[in-house]
């Protein structure tokens, strides 16, 4: 059976998990008080709806209390997501995911009895920041306080070596788990190129310049790594 999310408001961020949970298979309730984003996102949205999700009758008339999970994507608006919250839990639906902008508004949102609070765009800030300090970081996703999951470009001193004889996780401190690397294939004639992963490396498997290694382990120790200390 399907999962029925209810995605309300219909931002950059809005539109994009309405989007991609559509992609993946599951039912969207979208829900926006513009009219423009309402028809620019019913040709894929399972239900469209133009309404005022702060009225709870509103809410209710489009069925939003039968969602598995609601998705309060207005963190913009502090009192309009705050009352969306409120009367969301009013009506019953167990699961909510809200969007924040800031840190208190993220610990109303929290007392509130939301699942969890997604900061997007400190979340982007961070990212760009590990890259910024070090440009061999291309990605970067908080774990845990203090730990984290990085790509990181393969250093010039490690190219040609087997994940044994680099002795990252020996020196280093890390797990490597997993390798991606460019390629190129003949399709239809024409050379492309494209991408390999590789998510269970061996220590046999060997390292290239342009390789990009995913790790995990303590944030002061992929600094060091990556050249950011």
């Amino acid at each position: 059976m399907k999962r029925l999310f209810a995605v309300i408001g219909l931002g950059r961020f809005g539109y994009s998990v309405a989007e991609t949970l559509l992609k993946k298979g599951c039912e969207v309730l979208a829900i926006d008080r513009d009219e423009e984003k309402i028809q620019a996102i019913s040709e894929i949205a399972t239900f469209a709806v133009q309404c005022d999700a702060t009225d709870e009758r509103a809410l209710k008339d489009v069925s939003t209390q039968n969602v598995d999970v609601a998705v309060v994507s207005i963190g913009e608006n502090v009192e309009a997501s705050v009352l969306i919250v409120q009367t969301l839990k009013d009506m019953g639906v167990k699961s909510i995911v809200a969007k924040a902008v800031a840190p208190i508004q993220g610990k109303i949102l929290k007392n509130l009895g939301v699942n969890e609070v997604i900061y997007p765009e400190r979340d982007t800030a961070i990212r760009l920041a590990h890259r910024l300090i070090s440009p061999n970081v291309l990605e970067y996703l908080e774990l845990a306080p203090g730990y984290s999951i990085e790509e990181v470009s393969v250093p010039e001193q490690f190219s040609g070596l087997s994940l044994k004889e680099a002795k990252i996780q020996d020196k280093h401190n890390l797990n490597i788990i997993g390798i991606k690397k460019q390629v190129s294939r003949m399709v239809q004639g024409r050379m492309m190129k494209g991408e390999t992963f590789n998510f269970t490396p061996l220590p046999d498997d060997v390292i290239e310049k342009g390789d990009v290694l995913v790790m995990i382990g303590k944030e002061e120790d992929l600094d060091r790594f990556s050249g950011a200390e």
